[in-house]
């Protein structure tokens, strides 16, 4: 199972708190608003939730900064409860955590905090990212003379920032003193002339990945910034009352009751900045680079109740149907003579999905057969049963236990006699495939299965913000390197490790990442073999013993991809063509790990 990227919200409230209290009954009118945004991305983070809040109101001596953080799937529900009346205010913050690298524990849940006496030198920050150069980041302050306490990029983010930060504060408070300003004339001029565009200006350039990152201040300023390649999304809507940001436009829409064009979206290296008095307005932080939206967002990862997601998610289904037709030779029989005949044997096809994100995919890949072939039999032949707690049993106790996560509808299919067909939305390393589907699907006794992949292959690492980062938990990976193996081919495996190494190398000795020139060398283990290739050696790895029924595998292609969803062009997990060049060197060192690590090699 892929995990998710995490998922922001914000909101900033532009009228005082009363003025909820009288037009919506109620001074939580904003704290609602953030927990019904937070549980409508709750697909986007299960494993930790945070809200932060600032208090323009708060007099001095009394606390104007709240946060709140909890682990685990129901830590939306625990932390609205463990609030009372005092944590209120104007700007409000919300995040969901998946973990993207390993990491576990409170200290890792968003929103991070950055204490300070002064109100403008406090900073919450928030986000949904994966920095590739972090390393690089980290040496950059530590030549500063600084110590971060953790070594993560949420971390080094957040004193990066804070350090521009306190730049921006000092700037101010010698600007003050050169106007003859005094005591809290001073604080003042700071709190009402902190300028987020030149702290964000000399912070983000330093960072190459995926990203949207979230802020506040103590004074009172609100931002989100994208990162120039667009590769992770922001959605944002203003009126008089609010200003509101989240992670998908279906949660803004559905929250405060609005079309869909309504509701804008931040466009690459942009940032959308509220200041202190409400004021709000767009910045271009950094130029806009090779434009790189994650297509797996519409593929997966968003909910499908987005207008476009949905139409979306029906063409990469529906654009399969010729693929799939061939594998059941055209074997198409009209509803009547699916489930029963007399006096002959009539082969049909059921067709299927594995629940619960590939449903629409499902029904544009059924539309499109019933316009080519008429009726077609659908039956619900998965479901997916609570998840199990297979942390209490080890080794082939749990893989039993795993095994019974899905569950089949007996007597679905003729045996022996119906195809069936059965569409997920990806196939990623193939272990829920060997260890429960093929073996559950196997009992109904089906003429032919065929596996259908409404996504590509899934080839390479992601390192964006989703936990995909081997590549020997990819199991098209795998299959190349056994058809390397197979067809004693291993030199091809030597020569790609050699220019990794020498890429690492080549890019180490560079200032920069953004300036080296640098190749993805893995996309030769892949260059001898067809896709059918790797689909018939994915099947033979992933089929388990004993197993009766024959299986082929359909995927989509690059090319219908990018049909199905024009305006998403980032297809790195499936081409290899990494937007940043921090991608394009991390997946280069994971290939030299693998070979050291893995294979246990040194060539």
């Amino acid at each position: 199972m892929i995990k998710h990227e995490c998922g922001i919200a914000m909101i900033r409230l532009l009228k005082p708190l009363t003025y909820y209290q009288q037009k919506y009954g109620t001074e939580r009118y904003g704290l609602n608003k953030l927990y019904l945004m937070m549980e409508k991305q709750h697909n986007r983070g299960q494993e930790g939730a945070g809200i932060a809040c600032v208090n323009l109101d708060a007099p001095a001596g009394s606390e104007y900064m709240f946060r709140e953080r909890a682990e685990g799937k129901d830590a939306i529900t625990e932390i609205f409860k463990r609030i009372d009346d005092t944590f209120t205010g104007q700007l409000l913050m919300g995040h969901l955590r998946y973990s993207t690298t390993g990491r576990h524990g409170l200290q890792y849940v968003h929103p991070f905090l950055r204490r300070n006496n002064w109100r403008a030198k406090n900073l919450c920050l928030c986000g949904n990212f994966n920095m590739t150069n972090i390393d690089e980041v980290f040496r950059f302050l530590t030549s500063q003379g600084q110590s971060p306490r953790y070594y993560g990029d949420a971390y080094i983010t957040l004193e990066l920032m804070g350090h521009r930060l306190d730049r921006e504060v000092e700037r101010l408070y010698a600007e003050a003193r050169q106007q003859g300003l005094e005591g809290t004339a001073i604080t003042d001029h700071i709190d009402n002339h902190l300028s987020v565009t030149n702290i964000l200006q000399t912070t983000m350039p330093h960072f190459d990945g995926g990203y949207v990152m979230c802020g506040l201040t103590g004074s009172g300023e609100m931002f989100a910034v994208r990162d120039p390649w667009g590769i992770r999304p922001a959605f944002y809507y203003q009126d008089d009352e609010v200003v509101v940001i989240a992670s998908e436009r279906p949660v803004i829409q559905t929250c405060f009751d609005l079309a869909a064009e309504q509701i804008l979206e931040l466009q690459p290296g942009q940032a959308l900045i509220v200041r202190k008095c409400g004021e709000s307005n767009l910045k271009q932080i950094i130029e806009p680079k090779t434009y790189a939206a994650c297509s797996f967002e519409r593929i997966y990862f968003s909910r499908g109740s987005d207008r476009d997601i949905y139409q979306e998610r029906k063409r990469l289904g529906e654009q399969l149907t010729p693929a799939i037709m061939q594998a059941i030779d055209g074997n198409v029989a009209n509803a009547g003579q699916s489930v029963r005949t007399t006096g002959q044997s009539v082969r049909t096809t059921v067709f299927s999905y594995i629940p619960n994100t590939a449903e629409v995919a499902f029904y544009g890949m059924t539309d499109g057969i019933r316009k080519l072939y008429g009726d077609v039999r659908i039956e619900k032949v998965v479901w997916k049963d609570i998840k199990l707690r297979t942390f209490i049993a080890e080794g082939a106790e749990r893989n039993d236990l795993a095994a019974h996560v899905y569950d089949i509808t007996y007597g679905s299919l003729r045996p022996y006699e119906d195809n069936l067909v059965i569409i997920d939305d990806s196939i990623v390393r193939g272990t829920t495939l060997r260890e429960s589907i093929f073996k559950i699907l196997d009992r109904l006794h089906p003429k032919k299965i065929v596996m259908v992949s409404s996504s590509p292959q899934i080839r390479y690492p992601d390192y964006y913000g989703i936990d995909m980062s081997h590549l020997e938990e990819l199991c098209a990976f795998r299959a190349a390197i056994a058809l390397i193996r197979e067809r004693g081919m291993q030199q091809l495996i030597a020569e790609v490790y050699n220019k990794c190494k020498e890429s690492m190398a080549a890019a180490n000795s560079q200032l920069s990442t953004f300036n080296s020139q640098l190749e993805n060398h893995v996309r030769a283990i892949y260059a001898p073999f067809t896709v059918e290739e790797i689909n018939r050696k994915i099947v033979e790895m992933l089929r388990p013993e004993g197993m009766e029924a024959p299986v082929e595998l359909v995927f989509q292609s690059i090319e219908g991809l990018h049909t199905a969803c024009p305006n998403h062009p980032g297809d790195w997990y499936f081409t290899g063509h990494y937007p940043t060049p921090g991608g394009t060197r991390l997946v280069n060192q994971a290939f030299v790990r693998y070979v050291e690590d893995v294979l246990r090699l040194q060539l």
